[in-house]
């Protein structure tokens, strides 16, 4: 028994829950006001049995103990992981690498920090950075969000920080590993950023893990520079101003998404302070799976050019991710959020309460030069857009641009909904996972479906077929999260807790039989997707359930149709 399994057998949940909401029992469940929101009817359950929570009021979410305390506490899945087995007297197995890793880490992170205080002083004391702050006061920026985001300079200087960061202990091979040296020549070492105004950019934990420079030569290119890629600093996981604006998401429930650095900064100096930036890099599934823990209501404010344009198109696909609709705040052309803000903070707040559906916006661009009067006008916005229609995973808001779209070209939406139907795939028997494999509250099809992930990584295309929210057991989910976020199979293990090494190492071990195993697959997805959507429809009232419902018929459909066809072959 691994130790994921051994807490949850030792943590009785109505305990646990007991300490943040009161519960009273009624038969095999338990019922109480939702610890995540105020409301006077109690619409938290939980499930004493299965080990599970859910709401059925405005979180509309569930999950097992791990799932419970990250959302409650703000935790990662580590964290809540330490906190349960402190909780629990279970002994989490020390790994010598990780502890290693984590000491190697510990001291980037110092030698960040040290970096951003030595630019921080400079930028409020060195007469070199008076053009900076000239710059700065021009831009409106007080001393409170310099403060705030902890802004500085980098002189323009060979290796003033090389030597100030030597002299204080650290290591040439410290300082490379954290993106703040350059080597030039093999053996020279020299500032990776000079005579720019700087940005440091921190974790969810307020860890400095890189920097954004702003040249202060108009001449000089480029104009922004970023920290290299380090164990620490990843932009396709990184959204700039997260850790100053993650309570005001989480208090408003929504999230702004901008491009730049003052963007971000200037927005929070007048009280908007949910505003968070992707720092040039487009949105992509870790950032959304960043921002998921906080809020799913997410508005993209990006600049009204070419470049802001496809990165909003783009956005349309990772609504799946979200689990909810992302919307756009349409920005006047040649203006950007901080020009907005500091001219017209009303007109900012009237931009993000008029922004409309992301996939609204895909329907207007996609649809200019096109001449829908004519038949191959019709047809051209048919082959634009249905491929996106068919990417919707929400019955309901698919049926709904379907219809929009058989409006426009004058069609039957019945007739464009026979574009949708995709091939059946013989039902192929999935082998059971052994019994002595298996602790009693595992989940026999998840793991069979990580198991094939993570040995089979050339069939990594089904894994877009399911979503994080699919899993029962928190551990699955984090184990999903690392195989769809990594791009190099070897660094799966490593970016995982080491909480989570032990099971890792059980499913890479379980034997797969090899053969149509692609068939399997497609079935094990297939059933993961229908209990997930069994759970949500026996859960749901009725009137809350129609989403849910459309999508399990459809699967019990495909099921039939099926089978169906495996007798007439017969």
């Amino acid at each position: 028994m691994d130790a994921i399994e051994e807490i949850k057998q030792k943590t009785d949940i109505g305990i646990l829950i007991g300490q943040y909401t009161q519960l009273t029992k009624s038969g095999k469940t338990m019922r109480g006001l939702c610890p995540f929101h105020a409301e006077k009817h109690g619409s938290f359950f939980v499930y004493p049995d299965q080990q599970r929570w859910h709401c059925f009021g405005a979180c509309a979410g569930g999950g097992d103990i791990f799932s419970f305390m990250m959302k409650k506490e703000g935790l990662s899945f580590g964290e809540a992981v330490k906190l349960l087995a402190e909780k629990s007297g279970v002994t989490l197995p020390e790994h010598t690498s990780n502890k290693i890793k984590q000491e190697k880490n510990s001291r980037l992170h110092q030698a960040n920090q040290m970096a951003a205080e030595y630019y921080h002083q400079l930028l409020l004391t060195s007469t070199e950075a008076s053009y900076a702050r000239t710059y700065l006061e021009k831009r409106g920026l007080t001393a409170s969000s310099l403060e705030s985001f902890n802004l500085g300079y980098s002189p323009n200087s060979w290796d003033s920080l090389t030597q100030y960061l030597l002299e204080r202990g650290f290591t040439e091979d410290e300082l490379l590993s954290a993106g703040l040296i350059i080597e030039s020549d093999g053996k020279t070492m020299h500032d990776r950023f000079r005579n720019r105004l700087m940005f440091p950019i921190a974790d969810t934990r307020g860890h400095i893990v890189g920097f954004g420079g702003r040249t202060l030569d108009n001449g000089a290119q480029p104009k922004y520079l970023n920290s290299p890629q380090t164990v620490l600093f990843d932009k396709s996981s990184t959204l700039y101003g997260l850790y100053q604006a993650k309570d005001a998401i989480r208090k408003e429930d929504c999230a702004i998404i901008v491009e730049g650095y003052m963007d971000v900064i200037v927005p929070h100096q007048y009280n908007f302070k949910n505003v968070v930036a992707s720092m040039g890099t487009a949105i992509g599934e870790n950032h959304i799976a960043l921002l998921k823990k906080t809020t799913t209501n997410l508005i993209l404010a990006l600049d009204p050019d070419s470049a802001g344009e496809n990165a909003t198109l783009r956005s349309v696909w990772l609504e799946n991710s979200l689990g909810a609709e992302i919307r756009v705040a349409l920005l006047p052309q040649g203006q950007d959020p901080d020009e907005i803000v500091r001219a017209k903070p009303d007109y900012w707040k009237q931009l993000i309460e008029e922004a409309i559906p992301a996939i609204d916006f895909t329907f207007e661009k996609s649809l200019v030069g096109i001449d829908l009067s004519s038949a191959s006008g019709k047809s051209q916005a048919v082959d634009k857009l249905m491929p996106l229609i068919s990417q919707i995973k929400d019955r309901v808001r698919q049926t709904f641009y379907l219809d929009k779209l058989a409006a426009m070209v004058e069609q039957s939406p019945k007739k464009l909904e026979l574009l949708l139907i995709k091939e059946a795939r013989p039902q192929i028997a999935i082998p059971a996972l052994s019994k002595a494999l298996r602790p009693a509250m595992a989940s026999p099809l998840e793991e069979y479906f990580l198991s094939i992930m993570l040995q089979y990584p050339e069939l990594s295309t089904q894994k877009m077929e399911i979503l994080p929210e699919y899993f029962t057991h928190s551990e699955n989910r984090e184990l999903y999260n690392a195989i769809i976020s990594s791009n190099d199979h070897s660094q799966i293990k490593p970016s995982l807790d080491s909480a989570l090494w032990d099971y890792y190492e059980r499913l890479m071990g379980q034997s797969i039989l090899p053969d149509r195993l692609s068939d399997k697959l497609a079935e094990t997805v297939l059933r993961i997707r229908e209990e997930y959507l069994k759970r949500l429809a026996q859960n749901r009232s009725d009137e809350l359930a129609v989403t849910e419902g459309n999508q399990l018929r459809e699967v019990f459909a495909q099921k039939g149709h099926l089978n169906e066809q495996k007798r007439r072959q017969k």
